[in-house]
């Protein structure tokens, strides 16, 4: 058996492994590369392998640089099946399409190469998912089986247990930073021959976890004090619903008073739509509220900001507010038009609730500069910058190497999914205190497993 890693191999984009038996390939995840023009890039390169010849995929979660090649690997004549949980199933269909749609939208901007793929593609690689519940065994082809379990990253996310040819190999997906609202704990996994293992966090330590609303909370207060604005670059999935479940809980629990929140995403709005299908699949605390008769994705100072004309009406309201918006990498979507707009106003504040990618605007800005890029306008940036590591939906260091540490009998684990620093600093975490083999394989590195 052999393991080929084409992607997310010293960066955190562009998730894609092979796996070959004598007879069988499958692969792990398809993701889009993100970030920097050179990475973006490797999406239009052709696939390392022939796509007709892989017998199905298995994804770990929605992030599009988990997913967002799926419809080109369709394209290219894979017509195997794609396993993922049903959330992911639901969520990948949009993610998709709006992947699509924005390509379209920047043929006319600042992308010369074409699209990498049609809504044809994204329609069709859809009807190929067969999702799976969570801990449910099941066959993904000959005898290759597998599991998923709840990696508690975002709704739907899944660890990966296979099973191939007498040996355990986990993927661990993106591990998630527990507790955190709404979705469960991360599982912990008993054995394994091999961990395949992100390190997006490798070199990081999250401070505060359970005082990460008390944060939010005081943030919000300052600028309720200020009559400012509290910006907050969100993702679509996870991210969104976490900060308005806060949101309505300090509300609800009377330890802030109800302040406009504008909900400026369409793709968060229409994800944050699917949550109450799963609700199953929700931690105690958020079943509790929802018992208790709490819509715990809704209040009533929450304004939902479909059209571009409601966008742009929040310029104009006066008073403290908070607007929630994508892309959380400030990479593109309505959140550019409000940082142009408030980022030079000091008594901004702009709250980073996620990791950012480096070459983005988003990572620019937290690094401390004071003048930036914003849809063609220089803009000085006067407004205060938060970064809550705390709200990452991975896990730090710590919890890595305590997830690990769990797991027994381990052989070796390929780190990957992380920057280089960072993957660097959780090998050398693992070996010194686990004393387990790490190996920190390189693009388009094929490793033989024994």
């Amino acid at each position: 058996m052999k393991i080929s890693f084409y992607g997310a191999c010293g960066e955190v984009t562009g998730s894609n492994y092979l796996i070959e038996t004598d007879s069988r390939k499958i692969i792990l995840e398809c993701g889009l590369f993100q970030g920097l023009e050179d990475s973006e890039i490797k999406n239009y390169r052709d696939f390392p392998y022939n796509a007709s010849e892989i017998d199905a995929v298995i994804i770990s979660h929605s992030h599009l640089d988990h997913i967002g090649l799926l419809p080109k690997l369709y394209a290219n004549g894979f017509v195997g099946k794609i396993y993922s949980t049903y959330p992911t199933y639901d969520f990948a269909n949009i993610f998709l399409q709006d992947a699509q749609k924005l390509q379209e939208g920047n043929l006319q901007t600042k992308n010369k190469h074409g699209l990498i793929y049609s809504l044809a593609d994204v329609l069709g690689v859809i009807e190929h998912f067969e999702p799976k519940e969570y801990y449910e065994d099941f066959t993904v082809v000959d005898n290759i089986k597998a599991k998923f379990y709840d990696a508690g990253h975002i709704l739907g996310s899944a660890i990966v247990e296979l099973s191939i040819e007498g040996k355990k190999i986990v993927f661990t997906g993106d591990l998630g930073n527990p507790p955190v609202p709404i979705l469960r704990d991360t599982d912990f996994i008993d054995y394994a021959d091999y961990v395949i293992m992100e390190s997006t966090y490798g070199k990081r330590s999250h401070k505060g976890i359970k005082e990460r609303s008390k944060i939010l909370e005081s943030l919000i207060l300052d600028t309720i004090k200020n009559n400012g604005t509290l910006l907050i670059p969100s993702f679509a999935l996870e991210r969104t619903q976490q900060i308005l479940y806060e949101i309505n809980a300090m509300i609800s629990d009377k330890k802030i008073p109800d302040i406009p929140v504008y909900l400026d995403s369409p793709l968060a709005i229409k994800v944050t739509k699917i949550y109450p299908q799963y609700e199953k699949y929700y931690d105690k605390e958020a079943k509790r509220r929802i018992k208790l008769g709490d819509d715990i994705l809704h209040f009533p100072s929450l304004k939902i900001c479909e059209t571009v004309e409601q966008s742009k009406q929040i310029r104009h309201q006066l008073g403290p507010k908070i607007v929630i918006a994508g892309a959380g990498m400030s990479t593109g979507g309505r959140i550019l038009f409000h940082e142009r707009d408030f980022l030079s106003d000091s008594s901004t504040t702009l709250a980073v609730v996620g990791f950012q990618v480096k070459g983005t605007l988003g990572r620019e800005i937290i690094d401390g500069a004071r003048q930036v890029e914003i849809l063609g306008d220089k803009i000085n940036v006067k407004a205060k910058v938060v970064s809550i590591d705390s709200y990452s939906a991975h896990g730090d260091y710590n919890f890595l190497t305590l997830w690990l540490s769990k797991i027994k009998a381990v052989k070796q684990v390929f780190l990957i999914h992380g920057e280089e620093e960072a993957r660097e600093n959780l090998s050398n975490i693992i070996n010194s205190k686990l004393h387990i083999k790490t190996t920190l394989p390189i693009e388009k590195e094929t490793i033989e497993i024994k």
